[in-house]
């Protein structure tokens, strides 16, 4: 296995098992022990896992919401066909407002260079958005909200970032949900995220939501927005009848990929 799939590998076992040996992880990923313990030291540095004598812990046993490392490691090849549908419904010369979390990050790298103003609602999406020369490529059409920056996440939160995106209006504001539900609609693990996209969607003339199809099945308990608030919805996700029914009474628009 190559690194990347061996991580991918890594962080899939541990969704599944609260713990899991060095020995265990040499077997599945045919690799050496030295191997497998210098991916847990750079898993556990992502915020991945967390690393104990002889083997790793699932963050996700102990209750916690995965952590950015792990999430950006999940469903990628989804979440880069996600992007590239997002991109392809932005028009040049729109103003975006850009959610967070690992999907609006492959989001951002599929408007590098083009003729957008965006508010991207990370650090990460904001150099992924700057092109290859990274922060050193800022553009004009890059505008930051301000606020806190979130540790590990590095996204903005908190009442500035929030009064600076209710300033504005955005032709498109792109939201990517921590979960999403035919019944409660859109919903973030916590209240300051959901108060951040809650203001995206309220200030963006159409929203966007991109989500792939696990988001259906995850877990979180604060509501953002009932999906009567969105427009047009991009997944992997094949609905039933029923749930197609359902999303056209709300009038969404919805592009699989």
């Amino acid at each position: 296995m190559k690194t990347e799939e061996r991580h991918r590998a890594i962080a899939k076992i541990l969704r599944e098992r609260p713990e899991v040996s060095v020995e265990e992880l040499t077997l599945a990923c045919d690799a050496s022990g030295a191997t497998i313990r210098r991916d847990l030291e750079v898993l556990a540095a992502n915020g991945v896992l967390r690393r104990v004598h002889g083997g790793a812990r699932s963050l996700i046993a102990r209750g916690e919401n995965p952590g950015y490392g792990q999430r950006e490691l999940e469903d990628r090849d989804v979440k880069r066909r996600i992007a590239a549908a997002v991109s392809a419904l932005l028009r040049d010369q729109e103003h975006v407002w850009l959610d967070s979390g690992s999907t609006a990050t492959e989001v951002a790298r599929t408007l590098a260079g083009r003729d957008l103003t965006v508010m991207p609602m990370s650090l990460r999406s904001l150099n992924a958005a700057a092109g290859p020369e990274g922060l050193a490529g800022i553009r004009p059409g890059l505008l930051l909200p301000g606020g806190s920056l979130i540790p590990g996440e590095l996204c903005f939160r908190g009442p500035l970032a929030e009064a600076n995106i209710r300033s504005l209006r955005f032709d498109t504001a792109v939201v990517t949900p921590c979960a999403v539900s035919t019944r409660d609609g859109l919903l973030a693990h916590d209240l300051e995220d959901a108060a951040v996209k809650r203001a995206g969607i309220e200030s963006g003339a159409r929203v966007v939501l991109a989500a792939a199809a696990a988001k259906w099945h995850a877990q979180a308990r604060v509501l953002v927005a009932s999906l009567e608030r969105v427009d047009v919805m991009v997944t992997d996700k094949e609905f039933s009848a029923e749930e197609r029914a359902q999303l056209d009474e709300y009038s969404v628009e919805v592009v699989n990929v």
